[in-house]
């Protein structure tokens, strides 16, 4: 057993693990953070990605013990209390979730994207993106959409801010 200690959506948590628990693993059952999911244990899915100090990793190719120290970002430290985050959002306005299984990964992996390209996206990069992540119920259309919309919402909102502090 090890000792594992986190900072996961801005609050510390630590417990005792046993080396070869996956990080996946530890949000769920030891954390009680079941928004990220096991889908295929195979690390091809992507419904299990997280941000690890700020970026998107699928939390079934990482031990818990090998995080620890680290800052995790999970599906539910996305939201800002009941304000949905502009992905989260645009996922729920352009009907980018069908079961809604593969959702929580796909909106890790589109924060993460956008992060990346505040420029913006287009469509051939998010779909080279989403590379990734597996939706069994879609042809990805929404998704595409959404994540088109949410980076799109989220590049105005900085230049909002940008040109507020000028």
């Amino acid at each position: 057993m090890s000792d594992v200690s986190l900072t996961v959506n801005g609050k510390r948590v630590s417990g005792t693990a046993e080396d070869r628990t996956l990080l996946v693993h530890f949000l769920r059952e030891h954390l009680g953070l079941t928004g990220t999911h096991v889908g295929c244990d195979t690390s091809q899915c992507g419904a299990c990605v997280v941000h690890v100090d700020g970026r998107a990793v699928k939390s079934c190719t990482m031990l818990a013990v090998q995080a620890s120290g680290s800052s995790i970002v999970t599906i539910e430290g996305l939201a800002n209390g009941a304000d949905l985050h502009p992905v989260q959002a645009a996922f729920k306005e352009h009907h980018g979730l069908q079961c809604g299984f593969c959702t929580p990964g796909m909106i890790m992996t589109a924060t993460d994207m956008i992060a990346r390209h505040p420029e913006g996206l287009d469509e051939a990069t998010v779909r080279a993106e989403l590379d990734g992540n597996i939706c069994r119920c879609t042809g990805y259309h929404n998704i595409v959409k959404a994540i088109l919309a949410a980076s799109q919402a989220m590049a105005k909102g900085s230049k909002g801010k940008a040109k507020q502090a000028a």
